[in-house]
């Protein structure tokens, strides 16, 4: 590594996908903010765009913030 990547504190990581357990990843990173003790630390999200499986290992006391975006159903769709 070089002394520049030894200088880098924080890292951003930012995952987009439809469904999977990114609801459950919320709710539990919420509980942990709220004074819970983490139980689960690896989460496993699926992308049905790309019919891809991703996974997270994620320790919350390393996690600065979680972002959830969700691409809603357009309302034109069966009507």
């Amino acid at each position: 590594m070089s002394q520049t990547e030894h200088a880098l504190t924080n890292h951003e990581v930012t995952v987009c996908l439809a469904g999977g357990a990114v609801r459950e990843l919320v709710r539990e990173y919420d509980a942990f903010l709220q004074g819970e003790k983490q139980r689960r630390y690896k989460f496993h999200l699926h992308d049905t765009y790309t019919n891809t499986v991703h996974t997270l290992i994620l320790n919350f006391e390393q996690v600065t913030g979680i972002c959830d975006h969700v691409r809603l159903r357009s309302q034109e769709r069966g009507a």
